[in-house]
């Protein structure tokens, strides 16, 4: 008898690397969320590498997929996952500030779905502060908060604010900015 060999191992439980970025996946992920995982690194590695034109159809990929994947069109259904989550982190004292600062994001881009502004403000401007208080004034993750408040400043076509706000944005320590950090 010649030499057998054994099958591969099985990649559950393990870690899968999708890029030189060190970017991985566990191993309980849907397919769509791998594929996503795959689009996102890919944007991010032409950012990375300069060529932020480049990088737009895999970012646009992602959220073509992203929103598939989390029922872009479903408000109940989203409504009702933010307010559980409000009420985990409401009955959790230790949670951290960056954490509060995400549901905070989640929040604020409902609202701004809704066309609730005014609520939208109220949770980007706690996002922002929380975000701040985890990481620094001039952090990534206090960025994307300034960027949807800039954004609603620009609808509501006032200009200083929104300008404020987007000069902020480009205060990041680091550059370029990813699109996880901004959503």
């Amino acid at each position: 008898m010649g030499f057998r060999s054994l099958p591969p191992e099985p990649w559950w439980g393990s870690e899968i690397p999708l890029s030189p970025l060190s970017l991985t996946v566990p191993c309980c992920v849907s397919p769509q969320e791998s594929l996503i995982a795959v689009a996102l690194s890919t944007a991010q590695g032409f950012l990375w590498a300069g060529k932020p034109m480049e990088a737009i159809p895999a970012a646009l990929q992602a959220l073509r997929f992203s929103s598939r994947l989390s029922g872009a069109g479903r408000p109940r259904q989203a409504a009702k996952y933010l307010s559980q989550a409000q009420w985990i982190v409401l009955q959790s004292p230790d949670c951290s500030a960056a954490l509060q600062s995400k549901l905070h994001r989640g929040l604020g881009l409902f609202s701004i779905a809704e066309g609730n502004l005014d609520q939208a403000l109220y949770h980007l401007a706690n996002d922002v502060y929380l975000a701040t208080a985890e990481f620094g004034l001039n952090s990534v993750e206090v960025s994307g908060g300034y960027f949807h408040m800039a954004n609603i400043f620009f609808h509501q076509n006032k200009m200083d604010a929104a300008n404020s706000l987007y000069t902020e944005v480009c205060r990041t320590k680091t550059l370029p900015l990813s699109f996880p950090q901004l959503f």
